[in-house]
């Protein structure tokens, strides 16, 4: 139950979250058993699940879905993203795209809203010998770990996908890898949450409030105070700012994205290309759009959309499919990934009881959504946090 008035609130245990409120004042935001700053695709996917598990949950966001979540392409690809030393996270990957197909299902279900969950798979392609070069040692790698793919020749890639140039030089198929419209994924996300009791309140999270050493609630831009039993950040990557909140490993690494339209029949499935050594992803999704991405740009928060980023990814989308030459250029962005030193999310407790984190996911965030929405809510319902999320806790830095 939420209080709008003014409140002098008691003590709140929620399990070993130790998320507790003691004596903190508020005034009209109220209080809740869970406030979760952050409205974009992980927070209110935490929000969505925590109130389905009877928990009362506020998020609070100035502007929902206008960070990294409105850029993000949608791509669901762990096999195609894995990585030497990253074998801990590709174990979360996969078992979160394993999830997709339910958890899309029931968000269509809950919300009314189509999330354009695209199954046709992703081509990893190549130009010259060196890009060759690295898609067998990727595929080896896929192997060795168990993982499905299957190496293709240049003229079994472009059957797959007739778009293509003929001047690839060989191809990756990862039929398991797929997409999501990331964009009707939030507002599918946020009308669930809504629908399933979750107050959003639109303002922007200026403080977190710590009492007796616990995380107590935020402290509203307008000065109000929204006290709570547990917090859960999830503000990507400005997670790390906020203040109140402990020293976290979280950095802002910069993507610029393009969107084009007139795409219709041109790519069943995401193209994945190495073009002479630089990375090019080529995602289509609903009428006839096509997202062409990303850089990767240790810039802070600059949100500076560059003629160079531009022409770079307009140029090797052209060389993997000419046909991108046609199409309009709708969108141009730039937003931050929440980058952290392992390139893996922060889940779970930290130093500070009573905070809960939800963050860091990288270029991740898309495909871990319904995992981290699973764990985060278990924790806040059940005072424990799931086995498959344990590498993943902010401890995992202090002890290296």
């Amino acid at each position: 139950m939420t209080d709008t008035g003014t409140t002098d609130t008691g003590t709140t245990d929620t399990g070993t979250t130790g998320a507790r409120t003691t004596g903190a004042r508020t005034t009209d935001a109220g209080t809740t058993d869970v406030a979760v700053a952050g409205g974009g695709l992980i927070g209110l996917a935490v929000a969505w699940r925590a109130a389905q598990r009877g928990l009362s949950v506020t998020v609070v966001d100035d502007a929902p879905g206008t960070g990294a979540s409105e850029a993000a392409a949608g791509m669901l690809a762990p096999v195609t993203e894995a990585a030497y030393g990253e074998e801990a996270l590709l174990r979360l990957c996969l078992a979160s795209v394993q999830r997709w197909p339910a958890f899309a299902a029931e968000l269509e279900a809950a919300s009314g809203t189509p999330v354009g969950l695209r199954t046709a798979g992703t081509l990893v392609v190549g130009f010259d010998a060196d890009d060759v070069a690295a898609l067998d040692a990727l595929h080896a790698y896929q192997c060795e770990l168990g993982l499905v793919a299957e190496r293709l020749t240049p003229s079994a890639t472009r059957r797959r996908e007739p778009a293509l140039t003929p001047r690839l030089r060989g191809g990756l198929a990862v039929d398991g890898d797929h997409s999501v419209d990331g964009r009707a994924l939030h507002r599918a996300l946020l009308t669930a949450a809504q629908a399933a009791g979750v107050r959003v309140v639109p303002q922007r999270v200026a403080e977190l409030l710590v009492a007796d050493g616990r995380a107590a609630g935020l402290r509203l831009a307008d000065g109000s105070v929204l006290a709570a039993s547990a917090v859960v950040l999830a503000l990507g990557a400005r997670s790390g700012g906020l203040p109140g909140v402990p020293p976290l490993p979280v950095r802002p690494v910069k993507g610029q994205i393009l969107r084009l339209a007139g795409a219709a029949g041109l790519l069943s499935g995401t193209v994945r290309a190495l073009v002479r050594g630089r990375h090019v992803y080529l995602v289509p999704y609903g009428e006839g759009r096509l997202v062409v991405g990303a850089t990767t740009e240790d810039r802070g928060f600059d949100a500076t959309v560059t003629a160079g980023g531009v022409h770079d990814l307009l140029h090797d989308a052209m060389e993997v499919v000419p046909g991108v030459s046609e199409l309009e250029l709708v969108e141009t962005l730039a937003r931050w990934r929440p980058g952290t030193p392992d390139n893996a999310p922060l889940l779970g407790p930290c130093g500070l009881p009573g905070l809960v984190l939800a963050t860091g996911h990288h270029r991740n965030g898309v495909l871990l959504t319904p995992v981290t929405g699973d764990v985060v809510a278990g924790l806040l319902a059940d005072g424990a946090l799931p086995e498959l999320a344990a590498p993943f806790t902010a401890e995992r830095f202090t002890h290296r």
